[in-house]
């Protein structure tokens, strides 16, 4: 591990010295690996070794990227042709919605609280609710214990991480008692800090759903064929070995839910933001939150989901997206495999590039983290999707609502970054 970060360093040095001056250095830490398989670490290529002008789909990625490369998609605010900015943002937004058909959910689903506690200083409900797009769903709410009157609200995002019978727990902590699996997965991921919980005891309301299809949002064993199973059932599933399992079956059923979803003419983006969009319904209908003072964020899928909550939602009044920024070529030409079926709504990339979905949301308070070592995108591009944002917001008269941080490490979100990335929210919501 310590021969690998060396190596990502050095590289480093050579590929992004007109970066460096955009780094903001924390001290020495450990590389972490990032939300893939070890295989896939082990697979992908390193920006600017021998392999890196190869293309992951072969000789056919140069006709692939011939349909991007060069070319400014037709809705981005880089054109010259959008003079206004309420024209573009609305034109833009309606062919996003478009490409990304979300189901329509219907109004504020009716709130259960199943459970009301007190842990370490903060006041904890566990909450459900019912969606058409597959029955019970669960969330968790924070806030400071002795809170009073309204509080801006979060929106805490859980990432992808390869394990679907997680979610909710992932980046909170309810008691002193934590599933195995989580301890591991904050200590790597997070610094061992549940990022949910230290948000809240800044003095926010804070809301955490499960995402579609993960943990009360997963799918369950016995309601698929049993052809399908691989001799697995719903049996004790919090046992370490069945969530492993389990883990391990859905990571396998992704392209055939993405298949699915894309048969019934919608996207797992699409259902994503429709399925957020409702947990943010509940949030800013509580009586203890001030719903014009909200905020999102999120590491690896969370910070996808941020990119299209953030980016079409107009309630979300400050984001934060952590590990999860890049270009469509990068994915067309690197990166594709290193990422889950939910990013993908077909035709999109024609009308915006990928950082462009975030910048729909300009001039709203915008911050991107990126960590320069991070396996699952291109240095080179997630520096080009800086450019690209920074641009949106320049052509908006809306620079200093936008900031990008390039921080040494893997994939991750650790103290320093949960620090800034709060200062942020702090900044704008306070």
């Amino acid at each position: 591990m310590k021969n690998t970060r060396r190596l990502f360093l050095k590289l480093s040095g050579i590929l992004g010295l007109g970066l460096m001056n955009r780094v903001k250095a924390f001290g020495d830490t450990e590389s972490k690996v990032p939300l893939v398989d070890q295989g896939m670490r082990n697979n992908y290529q390193i920006p600017g070794s021998k392999d890196s002008g190869k293309s992951i789909i072969g000789d056919y990625g140069k006709w692939a990227n011939s349909l991007l490369d060069g070319k400014i998609p037709s809705h981005s605010y880089r054109r010259d042709k959008w003079e206004s900015l309420e024209d573009w943002k609305n034109k833009a937004i309606k062919i996003t919605e478009e490409k990304l058909a979300a189901p329509d959910l219907g109004g504020t689903p009716k709130v259960t609280i199943d459970k009301k506690y007190v842990y370490d200083g903060l006041s904890i409900e566990e909450i459900s609710w019912v969606l058409p797009t597959g029955g019970r769903s669960e969330g968790i709410v924070l806030k400071p214990a002795n809170a009073k009157g309204k509080l801006p609200g979060i929106m805490a995002f859980h990432d992808h991480g390869g394990w679907k019978y997680f979610g909710k727990r992932k980046i909170t902590r309810t008691s002193d008692e934590r599933h195995p699996m989580m301890v591991d997965h904050q200590r790597m991921y997070y610094e061992d800090l549940a990022w949910a919980n230290e948000v809240a005891k800044r003095g926010y309301v804070v809301m955490v759903p499960d995402a579609f299809p993960f943990a009360s949002r997963r799918v369950l064993l016995k309601d698929v064929p049993k052809n399908l199973r691989q001799g697995l059932n719903d049996d004790n599933p919090d046992l370490p070995e069945n969530a492993k399992a389990y883990n391990n079956w859905a990571k396998g059923q992704e392209d055939t839910m993405a298949k699915s979803l894309f048969s019934a003419g919608t996207s797992w983006p699409g259902v994503f933001m429709a399925e957020d969009q409702k947990a943010l319904d509940i949030l800013c209908d509580r009586n203890d939150v001030q719903a014009d003072k909200i905020g999102c964020g999120g590491l690896s899928g969370g910070g996808m989901r941020t990119v299209f909550s953030g980016g079409l939602d107009p309630r979300i009044k400050c984001a934060v997206c952590v590990g999860f920024m890049t270009t469509w070529k990068d994915l067309v030409l690197h990166k594709s495999f290193t990422h889950t079926w939910m990013t993908f709504a077909p035709g999109l990339p024609q009308a915006l590039d990928f950082p462009e979905i975030l910048g729909l949301r300009v001039p709203l308070p915008t911050m991107v983290q990126n960590s320069i070592e991070d396996g699952l995108y291109s240095l080179v591009e997630m520096q080009e999707a800086d450019k690209i944002l920074s641009s949106v917001f320049e052509k908006a008269g809306a620079e200093d609502k936008y900031k990008c941080s390039f921080y040494p490490g893997g994939h991750q979100f650790n103290k320093k970054m949960q620090g800034d990335a709060f200062d942020w929210f702090d900044r704008w919501l306070k």
